[in-house]
């Protein structure tokens, strides 16, 4: 178990176009957040639009990201549903098609307990053999992943760490607190990359990331190298966009911000839809102040 997810991951959007997966335009956004620096690539996250992908594509996604990485970084796939049977499908497929590490969120709509919880992970994790980070997102999921419960699973070597979205610092805090020192507490808010750094966390996996990963890497170094007075300043520079790329449900303002670069077209699948008005304004303000937008 000896890839790291450490740093900057960036959770990938999937580009769409008449439908359909524009895989031109992903390979060439892959290209784009590797060369700026990122640590990691993350397909098929709630970013990914994960949940309206058919299986299919969920599966051709992780495969042409694996592919075209080409071992330049890591690549967490994600794999989670609220069907552990499923999940274990998405997670072999995974390991078959040679991804780093699984991206497990918890299962949604059906609440289970934290013994199920444990079992879900667990389940999951040994089918398919590779480092796992559980993801950890009570407000779209209707169930938290206890600190206690992650330092349970923590005792296994394929539970490697865990994507924070709860909001809460404190729980973080506690996470880190009782689980091994090596074990990775990364943040799944952007606005809080900085603050759970202080504390002991090991990066963020980043929306922001997909359109301005420069800032969030040097952001990151900054932080290993002892700068923390550099840290700060890139992370009130780029804050703005922690901001704007959730004014709406993600990832429908990051979409559409990326296409003002002229990458990909805006489309997202409903139930999600273009943002409104206010939105688009606000993102095309920040993509000119920041000189993003496609001439």
């Amino acid at each position: 178990m000896s890839v790291s997810f450490r740093g900057v991951s960036v959770a990938l959007v999937t580009p769409f176009r008449e439908g359909r997966v524009d895989e031109e335009a992903l390979r060439r956004h892959i290209d784009f957040v590797i060369a700026e620096g990122v640590q990691s690539v993350l397909p098929c996250g709630t970013t990914g639009e994960s949940p309206t992908l058919t299986h299919e594509e969920h599966n051709r996604v992780v495969a042409l990201t694996v592919e075209w990485a080409n071992k330049r970084v890591p690549v967490l796939a994600g794999a989670g549903s609220n069907s552990t049977a499923e999940a274990v499908a998405m997670a072999k497929h995974a390991a078959e098609v040679g991804a780093d590490g699984l991206l497990l969120v918890s299962p949604y709509y059906n609440k289970p307990t934290q013994e199920g919880l444990y079992r879900h992970f667990m389940t999951v994790a040994e089918a398919a053999g590779l480092p796992v980070i559980l993801y950890n997102i009570p407000g779209r999921c209707g169930v938290n992943i206890a600190p206690e419960t992650t330092a349970r699973l923590a005792k296994s070597p394929l539970i490697v760490g865990i994507k924070e979205a709860t909001g809460d610092l404190n729980q973080m805090i506690r996470t880190i607190e009782i689980c091994p020192p090596d074990f990775l507490v990364t943040s799944g808010d952007d606005g809080l990359t900085l603050p759970l750094l202080a504390v002991g966390g090991g990066g963020v996996i980043s929306v922001v990331a997909n359109i301005v990963p420069g800032p969030l890497v040097a952001l990151w170094r900054a932080w290993e190298e002892g700068q923390t007075q550099k840290a700060k300043e890139l992370f009130y520079k780029t804050s703005p966009w922690f901001k704007a790329l959730f004014l709406e449900t993600n990832p429908i303002p990051i979409k559409y911000a990326l296409s003002l670069t002229g990458r990909m077209a805006p489309d997202v699948r409903l139930p999600l839809v273009l943002p409104s008005e206010p939105v688009r304004k606000r993102l095309l303000d920040l993509a000119t102040e920041w000189n993003l937008v496609s001439q």
